[in-house]
Protein backbone atom coordinates (compact mmCIF):
# COMPACT_ATOMS: atom_id res chain seq x y z
CA UNK A 1 0.00 0.00 0.00
CA UNK A 2 1.33 3.37 -0.70
CA UNK A 3 2.22 5.78 1.61
CA UNK A 4 -0.75 8.38 2.87
CA UNK A 5 -0.49 12.10 3.91
CA UNK A 6 -0.57 11.48 7.86
CA UNK A 7 1.13 8.00 7.48
CA UNK A 8 4.88 7.63 10.19
CA UNK A 9 7.51 7.95 7.08
CA UNK A 10 9.18 4.73 7.13
CA UNK A 11 12.78 4.77 9.02
CA UNK A 12 15.88 2.87 7.29
CA UNK A 13 19.59 2.67 7.36
CA UNK A 14 21.60 3.50 3.82
CA UNK A 15 25.04 4.35 2.91
CA UNK A 16 24.70 7.67 1.64
CA UNK A 17 27.63 9.77 -0.34
CA UNK A 18 27.99 11.28 2.78
CA UNK A 19 27.90 8.10 5.04
CA UNK A 20 25.74 5.60 6.13
CA UNK A 21 22.96 7.31 7.56
CA UNK A 22 19.93 6.10 9.86
CA UNK A 23 16.75 8.42 8.24
CA UNK A 24 14.78 9.09 11.17
CA UNK A 25 17.79 10.34 13.27
CA UNK A 26 19.53 12.11 10.67
CA UNK A 27 16.37 14.22 10.48
CA UNK A 28 16.35 14.72 13.82
CA UNK A 29 13.78 17.16 14.95
CA UNK A 30 13.67 19.34 11.73
CA UNK A 31 11.88 18.47 8.34
CA UNK A 32 12.97 16.50 5.65
CA UNK A 33 12.78 16.00 1.68
CA UNK A 34 13.46 12.84 0.11
CA UNK A 35 13.57 12.70 -3.72
CA UNK A 36 13.89 9.63 -5.68
CA UNK A 37 15.88 9.26 -9.12
CA UNK A 38 15.75 6.21 -11.89
CA UNK A 39 18.94 5.96 -12.32
CA UNK A 40 22.60 7.91 -12.51
CA UNK A 41 23.27 9.86 -15.63
CA UNK A 42 19.47 10.74 -16.17
CA UNK A 43 19.69 14.47 -17.97
CA UNK A 44 16.27 15.68 -16.22
CA UNK A 45 17.96 13.85 -12.55
CA UNK A 46 21.08 16.35 -13.26
CA UNK A 47 19.50 19.42 -13.61
CA UNK A 48 17.15 18.94 -10.79
CA UNK A 49 19.97 17.68 -8.68
CA UNK A 50 21.93 20.60 -9.65
CA UNK A 51 18.95 23.17 -8.84
CA UNK A 52 18.63 21.42 -5.02
CA UNK A 53 22.20 22.19 -4.31
CA UNK A 54 21.59 25.94 -5.38
CA UNK A 55 18.88 26.00 -3.15
CA UNK A 56 20.53 24.54 -0.17
CA UNK A 57 20.60 27.77 1.69
CA UNK A 58 16.82 27.98 1.42
CA UNK A 59 16.08 24.61 2.55
CA UNK A 60 18.64 25.18 5.93
CA UNK A 61 16.82 28.50 6.88
CA UNK A 62 14.02 26.16 7.06
CA UNK A 63 15.23 23.20 9.06
CA UNK A 64 14.94 21.07 6.04
CA UNK A 65 17.41 18.18 5.05
CA UNK A 66 17.31 16.47 1.80
CA UNK A 67 18.16 13.53 0.27
CA UNK A 68 17.85 12.35 -2.96
CA UNK A 69 18.21 8.51 -3.87
CA UNK A 70 18.92 6.61 -7.02
CA UNK A 71 18.80 2.62 -7.11
CA UNK A 72 23.16 3.05 -8.59
CA UNK A 73 25.51 2.17 -6.10
CA UNK A 74 28.32 4.69 -4.30
CA UNK A 75 30.79 4.99 -6.85
CA UNK A 76 28.49 5.67 -9.63
CA UNK A 77 26.86 8.07 -7.72
CA UNK A 78 30.68 9.51 -7.24
CA UNK A 79 30.91 10.22 -11.04
CA UNK A 80 27.31 11.51 -11.44
CA UNK A 81 28.29 14.23 -8.77
CA UNK A 82 31.30 15.17 -10.70
CA UNK A 83 29.12 15.63 -13.86
CA UNK A 84 26.51 17.45 -11.61
CA UNK A 85 29.10 19.83 -10.13
CA UNK A 86 30.90 20.58 -13.89
CA UNK A 87 27.42 21.19 -16.25
CA UNK A 88 25.13 22.81 -13.46
CA UNK A 89 27.77 24.97 -12.15
CA UNK A 90 27.58 24.05 -8.44
CA UNK A 91 28.40 21.72 -5.92
CA UNK A 92 26.53 18.70 -4.75
CA UNK A 93 25.97 19.59 -0.82
CA UNK A 94 23.75 16.95 0.14
CA UNK A 95 23.73 12.92 0.20
CA UNK A 96 22.49 10.69 -2.41
CA UNK A 97 21.18 7.66 -1.20
CA UNK A 98 22.43 4.56 -2.65
CA UNK A 99 19.44 2.19 -3.23
CA UNK A 100 20.99 -1.08 -5.34
CA UNK A 101 18.68 -3.28 -3.58
CA UNK A 102 15.67 -1.36 -3.84
CA UNK A 103 15.01 -1.27 0.04
CA UNK A 104 14.17 2.06 0.73
CA UNK A 105 12.30 2.49 -2.81
CA UNK A 106 9.98 -0.52 -2.20
CA UNK A 107 9.81 0.73 1.42
CA UNK A 108 8.19 4.45 -0.38
CA UNK A 109 6.22 2.59 -3.15
CA UNK A 110 8.66 4.22 -5.75
CA UNK A 111 8.69 1.08 -7.71
CA UNK A 112 6.66 1.51 -11.09
CA UNK A 113 4.67 -1.74 -11.74
CA UNK A 114 3.93 -0.80 -15.25
CA UNK A 115 7.24 0.40 -16.33
CA UNK A 116 9.64 -2.67 -14.40
CA UNK A 117 10.37 -3.84 -10.88
CA UNK A 118 13.40 -1.89 -10.65
CA UNK A 119 12.64 1.58 -12.09
CA UNK A 120 11.76 4.32 -9.35
CA UNK A 121 9.30 6.84 -10.53
CA UNK A 122 10.20 9.95 -9.27
CA UNK A 123 8.88 11.09 -6.25
CA UNK A 124 8.88 13.54 -3.78
CA UNK A 125 8.33 13.13 0.06
CA UNK A 126 8.10 15.91 2.61
CA UNK A 127 8.39 14.77 5.85
CA UNK A 128 7.98 16.98 9.25
CA UNK A 129 9.53 16.89 12.79
CA UNK A 130 6.71 14.36 13.64
CA UNK A 131 8.00 12.01 10.75
CA UNK A 132 4.90 11.63 9.48
CA UNK A 133 4.51 12.38 5.61
CA UNK A 134 3.29 15.79 4.89
CA UNK A 135 3.61 16.11 1.14
CA UNK A 136 3.82 13.71 -1.45
CA UNK A 137 4.39 14.33 -5.46
CA UNK A 138 5.10 12.54 -8.36
CA UNK A 139 6.12 13.40 -11.36
CA UNK A 140 6.73 11.45 -14.90
CA UNK A 141 9.98 11.06 -16.42
CA UNK A 142 10.28 14.07 -18.96
CA UNK A 143 9.42 17.02 -16.44
CA UNK A 144 11.68 18.02 -13.90
CA UNK A 145 10.48 19.05 -10.44
CA UNK A 146 10.00 22.60 -9.33
CA UNK A 147 12.10 23.28 -6.10
CA UNK A 148 10.61 26.64 -5.88
CA UNK A 149 7.24 24.86 -5.47
CA UNK A 150 8.14 22.23 -2.93
CA UNK A 151 9.87 25.26 -0.86
CA UNK A 152 6.74 27.56 -1.04
CA UNK A 153 4.33 24.36 0.16
CA UNK A 154 7.23 23.64 3.12
CA UNK A 155 6.11 27.36 4.02
CA UNK A 156 2.66 26.67 3.63
CA UNK A 157 3.02 23.35 6.07
CA UNK A 158 5.54 25.16 8.55
CA UNK A 159 2.98 27.77 8.76
CA UNK A 160 -0.29 25.90 9.51
CA UNK A 161 1.83 23.71 11.54
CA UNK A 162 1.72 26.70 14.03
CA UNK A 163 -1.29 28.77 13.45
CA UNK A 164 -5.02 27.94 12.88
CA UNK A 165 -4.94 29.31 9.16
CA UNK A 166 -4.62 27.92 5.68
CA UNK A 167 -3.24 29.29 2.58
CA UNK A 168 -5.07 30.47 -0.25
CA UNK A 169 -4.49 29.27 -4.15
CA UNK A 170 -0.60 30.10 -5.43
CA UNK A 171 -0.11 31.85 -1.73
CA UNK A 172 3.28 32.97 -0.90
CA UNK A 173 5.13 34.52 1.76
CA UNK A 174 4.02 37.72 3.21
CA UNK A 175 0.47 36.79 1.87
CA UNK A 176 -2.55 36.66 3.48
CA UNK A 177 -4.03 33.73 4.82
CA UNK A 178 -7.26 32.38 5.59
CA UNK A 179 -8.70 31.95 9.28
CA UNK A 180 -9.72 28.61 9.27
CA UNK A 181 -13.16 27.71 10.27
CA UNK A 182 -12.41 26.43 13.87
CA UNK A 183 -11.63 29.81 14.72
CA UNK A 184 -14.88 31.12 16.23
CA UNK A 185 -16.02 34.95 14.41
CA UNK A 186 -15.73 36.10 18.76
CA UNK A 187 -12.06 34.67 18.65
CA UNK A 188 -10.49 35.86 15.85
CA UNK A 189 -9.20 39.50 17.63
CA UNK A 190 -7.75 37.87 20.50
CA UNK A 191 -5.99 35.42 17.97
CA UNK A 192 -4.64 37.73 15.16
CA UNK A 193 -4.53 40.99 16.42
CA UNK A 194 -3.29 42.43 13.14
CA UNK A 195 -6.94 42.72 12.18
CA UNK A 196 -8.68 40.26 9.72
CA UNK A 197 -11.09 40.74 6.42
CA UNK A 198 -14.44 39.00 6.11
CA UNK A 199 -15.19 38.50 2.85
CA UNK A 200 -17.85 35.35 3.55
CA UNK A 201 -18.69 33.92 6.65
CA UNK A 202 -16.59 31.22 5.61
CA UNK A 203 -13.57 32.99 3.93
CA UNK A 204 -11.94 35.24 6.19
CA UNK A 205 -8.36 36.71 5.80
CA UNK A 206 -5.62 38.38 7.76
CA UNK A 207 -2.01 39.02 7.23
CA UNK A 208 0.47 35.94 7.60
CA UNK A 209 0.54 35.55 11.43
CA UNK A 210 4.30 34.83 11.85
CA UNK A 211 5.46 38.21 10.47
CA UNK A 212 6.50 41.41 12.07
Amino acid sequence: MSLRLGDIAPDFQASTTEGTIEFHKYLGNGWGVLFSHPADFTPVCTTELGAVARLRSEFDKRNVKVLALSTDGLDAHEKWIGDINETQKTAVNFPLIADQDFKVAKLYDMIHPEVSDKFTVRSVFVIGPDKKVKLTITYPAATGRNFDEILRVIDSLQLTANYSVATPANWKQGEDVIITAAVKDEDIAAKFPKGHTRVKPYLRTTPQPDLN
